[in-house]
């Protein structure tokens, strides 16, 4: 085809192949080094469903169900006399009860506004400044959150199985008494965030990824919490329009979606920031990953986990309570994202969009059917639920 200086040639079919990242690499090796490639192409079907959806599905809510129940089931098998790799100062029960709850950052509205506004200045460092030198830093400080999240985890269960024996301690420089438990399982936890560091490309990286990523999460949720529905109503609506934002109107002022950008990494040369959990594509001749950011788990997380404690503070049974039905809620939630995922051809959704009706929305709805709302509305963690009269007057 030739066309004059002034003509134009609208009628162009120029076809294209898309090719997984290795048999590009493969394909340019050989090319650079002037050797014969013989290319047979097909195109295969992609299935309508494969099975990392529902194993990332299972991971989602099997954490956030893990974390909410934590205190209950795990937490509170644990000797009260056990402090990991802290100064080991008294015996006395009721002390140990207080060093807990100064351990819990209760959040309240101003700081659930703070947390989006912050967020939405990350996003934008991440989308201008994404580098390599950056995504270390991210993942020096995954590692770092990591360690200490399954160092905790991997104390509180063997404590479980060791009994008397976890209560051992021994005295060590500058930090003084300490768990010898905890001083067992410290190294070892090291070693497996740098070896998932130094392997982070590799087929099987994904599960190092998920485990640091699961530890973390469950004990960010053990100490955050929402004291009651109104400041989780302040920070899930916060969020559900930070979601939204970021992925469906920030084209039209970046003329591409911020969120999307930053999560595959497209300006960092593909590398993609830790924060999230990932599961392969087994069945998927294209390859790639399914994905789901820690916010989507950890921002509803709270919520349930509150769900959790307000059923066990309020001696509520598993039907009548709340925990049971945000639980159910958040599962929905998920698939109708995966749903939405599919009905839109692969293009990236906002999570919140869809958990936020189905875990705060129900237990809202709840709370009205039930004559609740006050109670959860005013709910106080320490107090348990405020008189009737103290809310009318409130």
């Amino acid at each position: 085809m030739v066309c004059s200086e002034n003509d134009t040639f609208f009628d162009l079919k120029i076809p294209v192949v898309m090719i997984p990242k290795s048999a590009g690499e493969t394909l340019h090796d050989r090319l650079s080094t002037s050797r014969k490639v013989d290319l047979l192409l097909y195109s295969p079907e992609r299935p309508l469903v494969d099975i990392s959806e529902i194993f990332l599905w299972v991971m989602a809510v099997g954490t956030i169900v893990c974390a909410s129940l934590w205190s209950k089931f795990i937490a509170n098998e644990q000797s009260d006399s056990y402090k990991q790799l802290t100064r080991k100062e008294t015996h006395d029960i009721s002390a140990s009860k207080v060093e807990t709850e100064k351990d819990v950052m209760h959040i309240n509205s101003k700081a659930a506004v703070f947390f989006i506004v912050l967020s939405s200045i990350f996003l934008m460092l991440l989308y201008f400044f994404m580098a390599d030198w950056f995504i270390w830093i991210l993942i020096v400080l995954f590692c770092i959150g990591g360690i200490e999240g399954m160092h905790i985890c991997s104390v509180a269960l063997l404590s479980r199985s060791f009994g008397r024996y976890a209560d051992m301690t021994l005295k060590v420089p500058i930090v003084g008494e300490v768990s010898l438990l905890s001083v067992i399982v410290l190294p070892f936890c090291i070693a497996f965030a740098v070896t998932w560091a130094a392997n982070q490309h590799a087929s099987y990286a994904w599960i190092g990824q998920d485990v640091l990523g699961i530890s973390l999460m469950i004990t960010v949720l053990q100490i955050a919490r929402l004291p009651n529905i109104k400041v989780a109503t302040v920070l899930l609506s916060c969020a559900f329009v930070y979601d939204i934002f970021w992925v469906f109107i920030s084209p039209f002022i970046f003329h591409e979606s911020v969120m999307i950008v930053v999560a595959r990494g497209d300006k960092s040369g593909g590398e993609s920031i830790p924060m999230l959990l990932r599961i392969p594509h087994f069945h998927d001749p294209w390859g790639g990953y399914d994905l789901i950011g820690f916010g989507d788990i950890l921002l509803p997380g709270l919520l349930v986990a509150f769900a959790a404690r307000y059923d066990r503070s309020t001696k509520k049974g598993l039907c009548n309570g709340y925990f049971l039905w945000s639980t159910i809620g958040y599962g929905v939630g998920l698939f109708l994202t995966y749903v939405a995922l599919y009905l839109m051809d692969g293009q990236g959704q906002p999570a919140l969009l869809y958990l936020v009706p189905c875990t705060l929305g129900v237990i809202l709805i709840l709370s009205f059917l039930r004559w609740e709302f006050k109670d959860l509305w005013f709910y106080e963690e320490c107090a348990g639920p405020k008189p009737r009269d103290e809310i009318q007057q409130a």
